[in-house]
């Protein structure tokens, strides 16, 4: 009995350990591409993405006559971890959700301008959602989904001011 209960607490550290394993290369945590590796607009969107706030508003499909809501995604960094891998430190404030976390997602690129584009794409405690967010200059616009609601996102990148 003893030999079993050993077997099965090896088991269960080895799952966790797995999980855990299996997690930080999802999200991409502790890791980064070599940032020489970056190309030159790879490199313009990571220092562009550091220390700024996206400040703008949502709409709700059929509820556009209620004008826009207010949301804030508070970005400490972007760091590329994959081939079209990127990571998001960011603190995200909509509606009643504030959350901070990192998320990963993959940006895909028209010419210069650098989008995410995610499709059933699950955020650990936000839930699933389908997404294009562009990022040009000082402004993102795009559109979400999420379950039976979606709408447009839209505002401006604003640069948090040095010390």
């Amino acid at each position: 009995m003893r030999g079993v209960r050993k077997l099965v607490a090896l088991v269960v550290v080895l799952v966790v350990t797995f999980a855990f394993g299996w997690m930080f290369a999802k999200t991409g945590v502790g890791q980064g591409v070599e940032p020489a590796s970056l190309t030159d607009l790879e490199r313009a969107f990571a220092e562009r993405m550091q220390n700024v706030t996206l400040v703008g508003q949502f709409t709700i499909d059929g509820r556009e006559d209620r004008g826009g809501r207010p949301e804030r995604y508070e970005i400490a960094r972007v760091t590329k971890v994959g081939d079209s891998d990127w990571r998001f430190d960011a603190r995200i404030t909509y509606a009643d959700i504030d959350v901070t976390l990192p998320v990963t997602v993959p940006i895909v690129w028209a010419g210069d301008t650098p989008m995410i584009t995610i499709t059933d794409f699950a955020i650990p405690t936000l839930g699933t959602f389908t997404v294009r967010l562009i990022f040009y200059d000082d402004r993102y616009a795009g559109s979400w989904q999420h379950g039976e609601f979606g709408g447009l996102m839209y505002g401006v990148i604003e640069t948090a001011a040095r010390p």
